[in-house]
Order: C-alpha cells, then structure tokens, then sequence
C-alpha cells in the first residue's frame, strides 16, 4: 500500500519534538531506492559523515551550513531557506544545522556491501592538512539510531577524542 503524501508544516506543528539533538532526524519515508529525512536544529555535532552514495539536500526552513572536506581541505558550504545542494559521494561533511530550522534529506538505501564511516578531525592547527582522530564504520539502516550512539561514545571518552599525531584532546562537541 502506498504512503500518504506528509504535509510539512502540520507534521512539524504535530511531531516537531521528534527532531532533538545530537541528529534530529526523522525518516519520514523509506523506500526500496531511498531514504527521505526531515532533519531539524540545532545539533551539535562535530563528526564527518561518510557516506558511499549521493545526499541531496533541501533547506525548508531557515539556512544551514554543510562543512566538507572538498580535496584536501576543509570547506564551508551554506545552504539557505529555498536552496538545494547535491553532495557527490563519498565526500566527508558536517551538517551544520541552527536553531528552528528544517531541512529535507534524501539518500540513497545503502547497498549491502557499503560501509558509512563517521570521522572526526583534529582541529589543533598543528596539522598541514585535515587529520583525522577517529573514524566508525558501520552498515547504515537508520542514520536516526544508529549516529547517536557513536557521537555519544565519542562525546563520553577522551581517549577516542585524543589525536594519534599531535596528543591534542578534541572537544565533545
């Protein structure tokens, strides 16, 4: 049976609670092909998501910023209120989402033998180019449960925020 269409502004009258840090996703569809989100802010994340296959990205309500690594460095990209942006594959970003703002996320489902990858970097200046501190890979299912726990053991442990090359501890968030 089909799914009925969503109205946008009365689901988030109606289920806005559910878009709550560190993520705030809510899958709103899940199809054989794709994967559509309704993403809300703030978050507080500092991870980089790696993902195999395309996101598309459309900015609903208010702006946001999308930081990537783009060749090598890291690059700020803002997607504002009406704007779209299709990130190609495999390109570590950060979405950087405001207070009151919401967007639409579309992704790809994720063939069975891809692995998404969280990936944090180490933000001490000491580094010539983006270094990475740690990274999780994980079959993706359900971005929703499955990025709060690794962003949460992240948060917890010093010891997984500390970098291999300079020593420096990573802020939590």
């Amino acid at each position: 049976m089909l799914a009925s269409p969503i109205n946008i502004p009365k689901w988030l009258k109606e289920n806005g609670h559910l878009l709550k840090p560190p993520v705030g996703n809510f899958c709103a569809y899940t199809g054989k092909d794709y994967i559509v989100m309704i993403v809300g802010g703030p978050n507080s994340r500092n991870d980089y998501h790696v993902n195999e296959t395309e996101e598309w990205f459309y900015q609903y309500k208010g702006d946001m910023l999308l930081r990537v690594v783009d060749e090598g460095v890291f690059r700020d990209i803002p997607i504002c209120e009406g704007e779209m942006f299709l990130l190609p594959a495999n390109t570590p970003h950060n979405p950087v989402r405001f207070a009151d703002t919401v967007g639409i996320v579309v992704e790809r489902v994720r063939p069975e033998s891809s692995n998404d990858r969280l990936r944090w970097y180490c933000k001490s200046g000491k580094h010539d180019a983006p270094t990475v501190i740690r990274e999780d890979a994980f079959h993706c299912t359900n971005l929703g449960t499955q990025l709060k726990p690794l962003i949460n053991a992240w948060m917890d442990d010093e010891g997984k925020r500390r970098c291999p090359e300079c020593g420096e501890v990573a802020e939590a968030k």
